[in-house]
């Protein structure tokens, strides 16, 4: 069954049969790594089942080499999540995070699309909607049957340090850097160890893809505010970063959702970029 392969609103998750569709709690707190399994453990999306960014959206075992703060994990172990899920290609998943889909939502969703899995849709709004909105919630641990999942990530979908450089530095390629606007001024760096952005990289954060409600902003708008970035750049031959490679899947999302289809993640992104000292750094606005 597919529904719908970017966002969903609540009152159509809601309505969806059981039986046919995968709940996946995806809340996580930077601060407190923890804090997303205990908001689990006290209520969630009924049947909904637990993704963790640092456990299961990310290989933080393996010594990082310039992959980032958030590396991603290998196809095999998101085939060993799938099926420990109970994953089945007829199912429509719905994803959900308490961060409008930034974390780390929209992460699972781009996870799932570089696996080739379609119907796979990030909940507008998220857990505060749903709990705005009056749905049922609680805390049962779902026991659902396990399946057998293989899947081969497309390696076309990112994007490496050196054909990022090279793109970038002739104009083939434009990069756009979810971070808030200080951080990527080079303004204040919370959480690595150089300020600043890859030289000619654009500004685009996360944040404005959504309302004041904390909901996507219209397709219409969605697709104004990035052409008024990207210009006559085809979206194939736009690449987006962020510190760690989570929230820049939230501008893909954003994208594909405004029609914008094709564009692709530097998954090490500012994290793995400053690894190594001889890539340059830029400052302020450009």
């Amino acid at each position: 069954m597919l529904i719908s392969r970017t966002l969903i609103d609540v009152a159509l998750a809601a309505d969806l049969p059981p039986d046919d569709v995968l709940f996946v709690d995806a809340r996580f707190d930077l601060a407190q790594a923890d804090k997303g399994d205990r908001d689990y453990a006290h209520s969630h999306l009924p049947g909904a089942v637990r993704a963790d960014l640092d456990r299961d959206l990310a290989d933080m075992a393996t010594p990082s080499n310039g992959r980032g703060r958030h590396p991603l994990p290998s196809a095999s172990d998101f085939s060993a999540w799938l099926s420990k899920a109970g994953w089945r290609p007829d199912l429509q998943v719905v994803v959900y995070d308490a961060a409008g889909g930034a974390l780390a939502a929209a992460r699972f969703w781009w996870l799932a699309r570089l696996a080739g899995l379609d119907n796979v849709a990030v909940l507008d709004g998220g857990w505060p909607a749903w709990v705005a909105a009056g749905r049922p919630v609680d805390a049962v641990l779902p026991l659902r049957e396990a399946t057998s999942v293989h899947v081969v990530f497309d390696d076309a979908g990112t994007v490496h340090a050196d054909e990022l450089a090279e793109g970038v530095a002739s104009g083939r390629l434009l990069l756009l850097d979810a971070r808030a606007a200080p951080r990527y001024k080079g303004e204040v760096e919370p959480l690595d160890p150089v300020a600043g952005h890859v030289p000619g990289a654009r500004n685009r954060p996360f944040g404005d893809n959504l309302d004041v409600g904390g909901l996507f902003r219209t397709k219409e708008e969605q697709c104004l505010g990035f052409r008024g970035i990207i210009g006559p750049h085809d979206p194939q031959d736009v690449v987006h970063m962020c510190g760690s490679g989570v929230t820049a899947c939230h501008n893909l999302l954003a994208m594909e959702h405004a029609g914008l289809c094709g564009s692709r993640l530097y998954a090490p992104s500012w994290s793995g970029w400053i690894s190594d000292p001889s890539r340059g750094v830029a400052t302020g606005d450009h």
